[in-house]
């Protein structure tokens, strides 16, 4: 197996060091902006290698679902292929065999069409069980949802647009290249890119250069999955008899339990009529934190559920990181 971590800072040319890249998405292989954000990436000199479904898979999460043909058997997405692919055929399949088993240093989901902001979605969403299916591998992931929800081809891009700026799919993918390099240029030579079990949901706007110029830069600011996230809701409707979903913004959910209070939650930063894009930092940990809470939890199973260790008891302190990593070095298989 051949490493490829070739990590540094930004060079005064402005290039980054090659990486492989593995890109996934649920929206399918044809994606206009999946296929702008590996054109962009092979120009800058990666290797990008996509993996993605034959059509539109959107609101799997993190399903893997094979199928039982070995051919299609209908039309791809867009009439692409005439008449199958997850994070676990790239990573299990298509390297060994196709590529040399290389490592691949960075996952991309996305970007995808229409955003995942807030808990639910990053159930919900392929894009986002893409990526977690990859930090679940030990790959650094980053997950990229952009506001633009129309399902379109590579092969319908505008060359021009009336606002005079770049196709939606092409900023759209130019926002995902700026977090890639930026997160490369900052990271020391033979680190990885997120430390094992983190995590990066980007989440862009609605980008209107299609029609004018009012939201084609969206800035990136720091934020927390929650707060203003909304859920479902099942929806009857009285003359038909039939359910459709609606949304709530529980309190529950948007409790503040891990991370940074203090930051603005994504959903009301982008979903909002400002021009902004949200970047959240998350694990694949869904333990609770330690604390008085998860404590007295504890305590009221007791003694019906029993502490295997007596060591491990709630009194007992967070074991340190680089501990644990020492006892379970990563493997890339």
């Amino acid at each position: 197996m051949r490493s490829s971590i070739f990590l540094a800072a930004l060079s005064a040319s402005g290039t980054v060091s090659a990486l492989n890249i593995l890109l996934g998405n649920d929206d399918g292989f044809a994606s206009a902006q999946l296929r702008q954000l590996k054109k962009l990436l092979v120009a800058d000199g990666h290797k990008a290698i996509v993996v993605a479904p034959a059509d539109n898979q959107s609101g799997q999460g993190g399903r893997a679902v094979y199928t039982s043909n070995k051919t299609l058997a209908v039309d791809s997405e867009f009439g692409i292929v005439k008449a199958a692919a997850v994070t676990f055929v790239a990573l299990d399949y298509v390297i060994p065999n196709y590529y040399d088993n290389i490592t691949i240093d960075l996952y991309t989901g996305g970007p995808n069409f229409g955003g995942n902001l807030g808990p639910f979605l990053y159930t919900l969403s392929g894009t986002m069980g893409g990526t977690y299916a990859a930090i679940g591998r030990g790959i650094p992931g980053i997950a990229f949802s952009g506001g633009n929800s129309e399902q379109r081809s590579y092969t319908w891009i505008n060359k021009t647009t009336p606002s005079g700026h770049p196709d939606p799919a092409i900023i759209q993918a130019q926002l995902a290249r700026t977090i890639v390099h930026q997160l490369i240029g900052n990271t020391k030579p033979g680190q990885p890119l997120l430390r094992p079990g983190y995590g990066l949901s980007v989440n862009t706007p609605t980008i209107s250069s299609l029609t004018n110029d009012s939201c084609v830069s969206p800035p990136f600011i720091q934020t927390r999955m929650t707060g203003g996230a909304f859920t479902d809701t099942a929806v009857c409707n009285a003359t038909s008899g039939l359910f459709t979903y609606g949304n709530i913004t529980p309190a529950a959910l948007n409790r503040p339990i891990n991370g940074n209070f203090a930051l603005p939650g994504e959903t009301d930063l982008v979903a909002g009529a400002s021009c902004y894009s949200s970047v959240s930092v998350f694990t694949v940990d869904y333990d609770a934190p330690l604390g008085p809470e998860q404590g007295r939890i504890r305590k009221a199973l007791e003694p019906t559920v029993q502490f295997q260790q007596p060591w491990s008891m709630m009194s007992k302190e967070k074991r340190d990181i680089h501990e644990w990593e020492r006892s379970r070095p990563l493997r890339h298989e």
